[in-house]
């Protein structure tokens, strides 16, 4: 397998001067972009397919052990803040559970049917979209999802950093990510996990544009939980609305911080209520609502 092959360019890498060390490590991280590039075609038609199947109510769905797994319980718990959606909209499942999100949890990513248990943990349907995340390409945890996942009629993908493996081979959609031995060797959460959180990214922002819940650049959908998000929130209403910062507060608090709603009740001249119709005609999309 690549991910444990040796890497002749790290070779000596105990003996290099720091500066020598960080900037093999630095060459290396350099061809992880490339790679991704070449998968782009893939990760585009993964991306449609989510869409696709979240706007026929299903839900995307990471599953992971490891480096892997927590990559993925990252990326789904970030789209709540981001772009406003409900927790169960983008899950992540990770081998051994929550506890292994800071723990090792011996065994867990050998346990075949623990993958497929997780997934009817989650009711897992058809209409859902199952990501099996593996940099070997082989765990047995991710395996037993993805083969379940298919057995069911969910749409399937696979990310690997190694191509082919066994997961692109069961997957419907392959998203193969070769970045190669690691600086150390069989370290993964090095180069493989760069390119895999950089896919991961991609996944649910892309998709997450096409489903309307950002504007031009900005993340309309945005859940104000912070001072920070509530100032974003402020900038964005002010910005799209073109009324200045203490307007778009008061229309922030009049539609109770949605910053879509609060957009429409400005630009259309209407009720928040009204507001909140005509978006929810128009699917959530912002540009349809105010660039008539």
């Amino acid at each position: 397998m690549l991910t444990e092959g040796r890497n002749v360019r790290s070779a000596h890498i105990d003996s290099a001067s720091t500066i020598d060390l960080l900037m093999i490590m630095n060459d290396e991280d350099a061809l992880v972009a490339q790679v991704v590039r070449n998968a782009l075609p893939n990760i585009a038609l993964t991306v449609d397919m989510i869409v696709s199947h979240i706007q026929d109510g299903g839900r995307l769905i990471y599953v992971g052990a490891g480096t892997s797994g927590r990559l993925g319980v990252l990326d789904a718990v970030e789209c709540v803040p981001t772009f406003g959606t409900p927790p169960e909209l983008v899950i992540g499942i990770i081998a051994g559970g929550s506890t292994a999100l800071t723990n090792a949890v011996e065994g867990a990513e050998d346990r075949t049917q623990d993958g497929r248990s997780d997934l009817e943990a989650v009711s897992l349907s058809k209409r859902d979209v199952v990501v099996g995340i593996a940099a070997s390409g082989r765990t047995p945890y991710v395996l037993g999802a993805v083969a379940y996942a298919n057995e069911i009629g969910a749409g399937t993908i696979g990310i690997a950093c190694n191509d082919p493996s066994p997961l692109l081979e069961i997957a419907q959609i392959k998203i193969g990510l070769p970045v190669g031995p690691e600086v150390i060797t069989g370290s993964t959460r090095l180069k493989s996990g760069t390119a895999q959180k950089m896919a991961l990214n991609m996944l649910s922002t892309a998709s997450m544009v096409k489903l309307g819940k950002v504007y031009d650049n900005l993340m309309v959908d945005v859940k104000v939980t912070n001072e920070k998000l509530a100032d974003r929130a402020q900038r964005i209403v002010s910005e799209i609305a073109g009324v200045d910062y203490n307007e778009a507060g008061r229309l922030l608090r009049e539609t109770a911080n949605n910053v879509k709603t609060a957009i429409v009740v400005s630009k259309r001249h209407v009720t928040p209520e009204e507001a909140e119709r005509l978006l929810a005609n128009a699917e959530g999309q912002l540009h349809q609502v105010i660039d008539e």
